[in-house]
């Protein structure tokens, strides 16, 4: 950009000194059939008719000479202005809305969005129950996997309330560089503002996926609650349907008393 500055006043330089007036140099006249002269004075009208046409190419040359530099200097201008950075940035927003949605996400009760963690919890809660456990046990199990539903649909809940607290300032960042796209002065601040608008709209789909992220959590959860609870119910009614020890006498004393 210096290089740029000094190259612009160079030629703005060598135009103002070319548009000065020239101050011709004394024409050397050869010597000529002189149709009048007064003493020693003697004009030739063919030399001078000449020297005035060689003058006016002369001038004409020159005064292309400075339309061409006064056009380099406005290209150089306008190079400059392509060149300019954009002086609005919109990533620092887009980074915290991003920061904000991750934190909701992190947030997550129970199970976490972690490979690992799902498939443990669901080997220990749903897939492999042991349904020789207690009937004490097998409640506490059922409650367990309540309390991971109703963690997925708070989280979920949460969520969706994080994104739409971003709609503000999504709007606000995206009516900002619009008009900073707008009244851009050359291609790079153009561009640039281009740019900024297409991060955040990379910025608003990435709400959207971890807001279905969090929707499809909880609705898994659910259904797997629901498979699990089916499979507990079945064991749980078995047990009970199951046949017990069948009525055996006994004596009984209705009253305490001597004799």
């Amino acid at each position: 950009m210096t290089r740029l500055r000094s190259r612009i006043r160079a030629v703005l330089l060598a135009t103002t000194v070319l548009s000065v007036p020239l101050v011709l140099s004394p024409i050397v006249v050869t010597p000529a059939h002189a149709l009048f002269g007064i003493g020693r004075i003697v004009f030739d009208p063919s030399n001078y008719a000449e020297n005035v046409l060689q003058a006016a190419r002369a001038l004409e040359q020159i005064n292309n000479q400075i339309q061409s530099l006064q056009n380099e200097a406005q290209m150089l201008i306008n190079q400059a202005r392509n060149l300019a950075s954009l002086p609005y940035s919109s990533l620092q927003q887009i980074q915290q809305s991003v920061q904000r949605t991750q934190q909701l996400l992190g947030e997550a009760q129970r199970i976490a969005f972690n490979v690992q963690q799902v498939d443990q919890i669901f080997s220990q809660q749903y897939s492999n129950m042991d349904l020789t456990a207690s009937d004490q046990q097998l409640v506490e199990l059922a409650r367990e996997r309540w309390g991971n539903t109703v963690g997925a649909l708070q989280d979920a809940m949460r969520v969706q309330a994080g994104v739409v607290g971003n709609i503000e300032t999504q709007r606000a960042e995206l009516s900002n560089l619009v008009g900073e796209s707008q009244g851009a002065t050359g291609a790079l601040q153009a561009a640039q503002a281009g740019n900024q608008i297409l991060a955040l709209q990379a910025q608003q789909l990435a709400d959207l996926t971890a807001l279905l992220a969090a929707n499809g959590r909880a609705d898994a959860l659910s259904a797997a609650e629901q498979a699990a609870a089916a499979e507990q119910g079945r064991e749980q009614r078995r047990r009970f349907l199951e046949p017990g020890p069948g009525y055996q006498p006994g004596n009984a004393r209705m009253f305490q008393g001597g004799n």
